[in-house]
């Protein structure tokens, strides 16, 4: 137990960026100081923590007008710092506080550096009679001048009256500590040392007892990742604290600004006089004022941490808050000089840098590995002509990625790689990623958490293979997914307190917020979490993602080149039809009509009579053939009309189409058990069934013929043995006969167009086009069918109907 731990409500991390930076702002248009209404706050989140009101006494504000330099607000301490009443200053020029020289330094620094938003040293303004020397910073924003007014921690000399530069540099010389300090962070090879020399370096900079890197997690909750202390104090390492220590107004404050001291935590507060902008009747906005006032909460945290000082700046990775360098002293005030405080800066600054060249040093070979799986998944993907390949191919989708299974939504299904949630549970899973994804618009498609259950209640009964998810849709409508599963590991958080404890106490003004006095160490046992994901796991999906899209798109404008050719290839391929079913006929009608009247006219000889005859059998196979051409032309591009069809209906229909065939007691028809009812065309689906039907009958030399038509369910595993991959998931149709069967090497043949395995007049003759027009439909519908068969015992041809409603 470490009885001096969690001295507060919040924690060390409230400390670094305290209760009183959080809040948005309900006051922005009444006066409101924290001095006088501070002690009322209920609720962090509705304290107006860029308006505060007030400023740390230690130093001096004025608030200029930008367009001529006049005073509009003054702090109201200013006799104490500055030598001269608030109420007397305002309305006067600035230069009755800096003088002449320094209004014209003002002006010059105003019309020549960027000075919005960005606090910059301006000068030092020399000591008074009964006034110390001040360094004197300036910022813009919206419409006005900042200018602060702080002890300087410079060496002074001679008594001059105006603005002056650095006298002789007997203070340290903070270049050369920078430098060193920065040539040992660049040798740090792991995030963990560097963040641990960081503290350490920030620590001999500062001069503060206790300096902590605070690291934020997913859920936003912290912990004190590095410590460097003072020998007797408590340490804090690996302490978590709840995300509403640092609510997000206050992440938003650091994420603007750089550094945060409070140099005395007890001291005064000073009240800005007016405190409503005479100009705009708004409050002034000190969010990047280093004076800006402290707040009740706020000191009450370091009040009971025993904490005198503190001083608090941001770690970014990509301009977005990674954690804070949070710095602590205990031996009463701590000033923290300009020139020290813009050196820890620029600290911080550089730490951001470093921090994320460290972490991508770290993972370089992760990272490497990663894109050369990633290169490897798209290679196999567009070799093999489908995504699927990137779970039953090698790589897969866990060549590289640490994780314990990989799901791929794909065509209409599954399919899985691993240790995934079952097909039930993915489909579920599925649905609410889309309508996630569509809440979000898509400006941020992947969703990573080592959490899910917490987003997804659901995800609790598959915690155990999934309780880590990466996912990244891999369409534009989120409708094709792509998703990394890691299992549960159970472990403990140790908690700087109870993290569940918000202590009230009742103020001037009713119940408020107050930190909590248990220090105790708090361990909980934390279950449905996996092993965070890495940015550098979540960058390589992204990048994945986005090879997929571009290989996708290049597809898809083949696809229309290819579209616009077969376009082309149907116009040309109808004024083919018009002519082979005008042009063509009209003069075949005439030479079988002379033909004939020649038979008629009875011929010399029997040789004449013969070819006439054969040529007569030629015109009636020639008018044949180009009605079967006509048709097939005719079936790919005629629209399918889709309906709920009951396929025993259309059956029946179909044998009593071939029933001359089925009349002479020799031959039967079977079906094993009804066939389902199914969305599809019903006169196309008929006319796949009798050309079947009449194969199966046509092509049979045994005396007793049988013919079966059944359906293979999708889950009638042990009878799709050998079905191609595309049928998985899809019910199986088939026609079986007992015929005289077709020898494997021509399973290719028998689709052509007009192609025979016989000769013209054997098996009742016929054009050749039937099973090309059975491809047709059934591609129609967007399925497939394929034959088996052993030359001799008979022929099955099984086809898949997988039409929609949005063909």
């Amino acid at each position: 137990m470490h009885e001096n731990i969690a001295t507060t409500l919040r924690g060390p991390a409230a400390v670094a960026a305290t209760a009183q930076d959080t809040g948005s702002a309900p006051w922005d248009t009444q006066p409101y100081s924290i001095k006088r209404h501070g002690i009322s706050i209920s609720n962090c989140d509705a304290e107006p923590v860029q308006t505060p009101g007030c400023i740390q006494a230690h130093g001096a504000l004025l608030v200029l007008r930008l367009s001529d330099l006049c005073i509009l607000q003054a702090s109201e301490n200013t006799q104490a710092i500055l030598g001269q009443a608030a109420p007397s200053l305002l309305g006067k020029s600035v230069a009755a506080v800096v003088g002449p020289e320094g209004e014209l330094r003002l002006r010059s620094i105003l019309a020549t550096e960027p000075t919005d938003r960005n606090p910059i040293y301006a000068f030092t303004l020399p000591a008074g009679e009964h006034v110390a020397a001040m360094d004197v910073t300036l910022h813009t924003l919206d419409g006005v001048v900042m200018l602060e007014f702080e002890a300087t921690g410079r060496s002074q000399s001679g008594k001059s009256t105006g603005p002056v530069a650095p006298g002789p540099r007997h203070e340290p010389d903070y270049y050369a500590i920078i430098k060193k300090t920065v040539a040992r962070l660049q040798t740090m090879g792991t995030v963990q040392t560097f963040c641990q020399a960081l503290a350490d370096e920030t620590r001999l900079l500062s001069g503060m007892d206790r300096v902590m890197i605070y690291k934020f997690h997913a859920d936003h909750h912290g912990e004190v990742f590095a410590e460097s202390r003072r020998s007797d104090l408590s340490p804090w390492l690996g302490l978590h604290y709840p995300a509403e220590d640092i609510p997000k107004p206050a992440r938003d404050i650091f994420a603007k600004t750089w550094i945060r001291p409070v140099p005395d935590i007890n001291g005064a507060l000073a009240e800005i006089t007016p405190l409503l902008n005479p100009d705009t009747g708004k409050p002034v906005d000190m969010t990047f004022c280093a004076l800006r006032g402290v707040s009740v909460m706020y000191t009450e945290y370091l009040q009971n941490m025993g904490v005198s000082a503190g001083l608090t700046m941001p770690l970014r990775r990509d301009n977005v808050l990674w954690g804070l360098i949070a710095c602590h002293h205990y031996s009463g005030p701590h000033h923290v000089p300009y020139e020290l405080r813009a050196a820890c800066e620029f600290l911080a600054q550089v730490g951001s840098l470093q921090h994320q060249a460290v972490e991508d040093r770290e993972n370089a070979a992760y990272r490497l590995k990663l894109e050369e799986v990633n290169q490897q998944l798209l290679t196999l993907a567009a070799q093999e002509g489908g995504l699927a390949s990137m779970t039953d191919g090698s790589p897969s989708l866990l060549g590289a990625m640490h994780a314990g299974g990989a799901a791929l939504y794909h065509r209409d299904r599954w399919w899985r790689v691993g240790q995934t949630p079952d097909e039930a549970q993915l489909e579920a899973l599925g649905q609410w990623m889309v309508e996630r994804l569509d809440a979000s618009t898509l400006v941020s498609p992947l969703y990573a958490t080592h959490s899910l259950a917490a987003d997804y209640p659901p995800g609790a009964a598959f915690a155990e293979v999934a309780s880590g998810l990466l996912a990244a849709p891999l369409s534009r409508s989120g409708q094709n997914l792509m998703m990394w599963f890691r299992p549960e590991v159970q472990k403990t958080v140790n908690w700087g307190g109870n993290p569940h404890d918000k202590p009230m106490v009742t103020g001037p003004h009713g119940a408020r917020l107050t930190p909590r006095r248990s220090f105790e160490l708090f361990s909980e046992s934390v279950h449905q979490q996996a092993q965070p994901w890495l940015q550098v796991e979540i960058d390589a999906a992204a990048r994945l993602r986005a090879l997929i899209m571009e290989l996708v798109i290049v597809r898809a404008e083949r696809l229309a080149g290819l579209n616009a050719d077969l376009a082309r290839s149907n116009e040309e391929l109808d004024a083919f039809a018009y002519v082979a079913s005008h042009d063509l006929k009209e003069p075949l009608r005439g030479i079988h009509k002379y033909a004939h009247q020649l038979m008629e006219a009875a011929p010399a000889d029997e040789e004449g009579r013969r070819k006439l005859d054969g040529l007569m059998r030629l015109t009636l196979r020639m008018d044949s053939l180009l009605d079967s051409l006509l048709h097939f032309s005719r079936v790919g591009r005629e629209e399918l009309t889709l309906e709920e069809v009951n396929l025993n209906e259309v059956l029946a229909d179909a044998i009593e189409m071939v029933g001359s065939r089925t009349g002479d007691g020799r031959t039967q028809i079977v079906v094993p058990r009804p066939l389902p009812i199914i969305l599809c065309d019903r006169v196309r689906v008929r006319e796949v069934l009798v050309n079947l039907l009449s194969n199966a009958l046509k092509y049979n030399d045994k005396t007793a013929k049988r013919v079966e038509v059944g359906s293979i369910d999708a889950h009638d595993a042990a009878l799709r043995q050998g079905f191609p991959v595309e049928a998985a998931g899809q019910t199986v149709y088939y026609v079986r006969d007992n015929g005289i069967g077709i020898a494997p090497r021509h399973f290719d043949q028998v689709f052509k167009m007009f192609k025979r395995l016989h000769g013209r007049e054997e098996y009742g003759g016929g054009t050749g086009a039937g099973l090309t027009i059975v491809r047709k439909l059934v591609e129609r519908h967007r399925g497939q069918v394929w034959p088996e068969s052993v030359a001799g015992e008979g022929c099955t041809f099984f086809f898949t109907l997988s039409a929609t409603d949005d063909i």
